[in-house]
């Protein structure tokens, strides 16, 4: 079996791409490698986490999203071939390329956490991060009277920055509604040394940390989990920089579980060695086969791995693509492009939005929304419309606020 063009991963950015393309070019011959029925909205799991949207609302057929003229091979690629251009899948099949596009997304890795894939979903245990969890997320929230939840953010890579910390400002902000906030210690830990990378954003955040008289706790990860016992083990630093190992009771834990890519991805010569498609950071293509372009959260750009990232990459690789096959050299760049709606309380986020280096890159004038303080506006596109432009605009091929730019002419 041969394709003109293989996409690997009908996610967000696969599917992105795929329409991006066939926007430009009706007649390619395009295929997509994906084994999964269902494609999930997975920005709204924190929703769906904190009580604002049903989980079937973040749910649709795959079949429903593939753009119409691209095939569906509904198989689990298993091997890279790139020497000769050729994706393996489930049975040992070949799928031979002209040009492959490989976004195959990270895998959770709750395994690397003792005790936690044995007790997820039960005893308190909870992550948004795991398809269909998130309404257990909301039904602990509600059913938390009084006691102890824990917060937890795993080491980087991992989905979305602010993820972690959403859950734990809708949560608390449910509890203060319903006036248990007084009654319950809310705690985050974090393996980063401050709440948030960006350093324009933190001080909206540590207002909501101490809205809700939450500890944070920097340089921490969970390193074990007890379920039946309710007790968490986190591996922290004291003043001195000695390790030591500290143990939390809990009566609900949300877990930020590891991320890392793929096996298919980090057993191949695609990977970097940290096991990330190794790309060029700009044009987003392969560092060593010029026929190969990745985007999405598993490539080595140092960007911040959310579905807006994907929606500001797939125009420009199925730019740079078209350009290599018609001879020409890729000349579109993506400038680490990602937005965080960070739900503080529901009816407010903090919309950041920032690129590589941590620059500002807000979409909107600051006497509309200012994206450094928690405002409706950003709860208004979080809430109502970002859904909308996932669904019908960005998976559709329709560019709307993400036309790929060139790069820039040096003088």
């Amino acid at each position: 079996m041969k394709h003109q063009i293989v996409i690997v991963g009908g996610g967000a950015a696969g599917v992105a791409v795929a329409s991006s393309l066939r926007k430009r070019r009706k007649g390619l011959d395009i295929a997509i490698i994906e084994p999964k029925e269902k494609h999930y909205y997975q920005p709204g799991w924190t929703m769906v986490g904190g009580g604002v949207f049903d989980f079937d609302f973040t749910v649709r057929s795959e079949e429903s999203v593939i753009p119409r003229g691209v095939k569906w091979i509904k198989k689990a690629a298993t091997a890279f071939d790139p020497d000769r251009n050729a994706v393996v899948v489930d049975g040992g099949e070949r799928v031979e390329y002209d040009y492959l596009i490989a976004a195959p997304g990270l895998k959770l890795n709750f395994a690397a956490i003792p005790g936690l894939e044995e007790t997820l979903g039960k005893n308190g245990v909870t992550s948004n991060y795991q398809p269909g969890m998130a309404p257990y997320t909301w039904s602990l929230v509600q059913g938390l009277e009084s006691g102890t939840a824990i917060f937890t953010q795993a080491p980087l890579p991992f989905k979305c920055p602010g993820a972690p910390q959403k859950a734990m400002y809708l949560a608390a902000d449910h509890w203060r509604r319903k006036k248990r906030l007084d009654k319950i210690k809310v705690t985050f830990c974090t393996a980063a040394p401050a709440m948030f990378g960006v350093a324009a954003f933190v001080p909206a955040l540590l207002e909501y940390v101490k809205k809700y008289g939450a500890e944070a706790n920097f340089g921490s990860v969970l390193v074990a989990v007890d379920g039946p016992g309710k007790k968490a083990t986190f591996r922290e630093k004291d003043a001195s920089g000695a390790e030591r190992e500290i143990v939390r009771a809990f009566d609900m834990l949300h877990v930020c579980p590891p991320l890392v890519a793929a096996d298919v991805v980090r057993e191949s010569p695609i990977a970097d060695a940290a096991g990330f498609i190794d790309v060029d950071q700009e044009t987003l293509r392969h560092k060593k086969y010029g026929n190969i372009f990745g985007l999405g959260d598993a490539c080595s750009t140092p960007n911040s791995k959310t579905a807006a990232a994907a929606r500001k990459q797939a125009p420009i690789v199925a730019e740079n693509l078209l350009a290599v096959m018609d001879g020409g050299q890729p000349d579109y760049v993506y400038d680490g492009y990602a937005s965080c709606p960070l739900t503080v309380e529901r009816g407010k986020i903090v919309f950041a939005e920032f690129g590589y280096g941590g620059k500002l890159l807000p979409t909107f004038p600051k006497w509309l929304n200012d994206n450094t303080k928690a405002t409706w506006f950003g709860w208004l596109m979080k809430a109502e419309i970002l859904p909308w432009v996932y669904w019908e605009l960005m998976l559709a091929g329709r560019e709307w606020l993400a036309r790929p730019k060139r790069r820039e002419a040096k003088a």
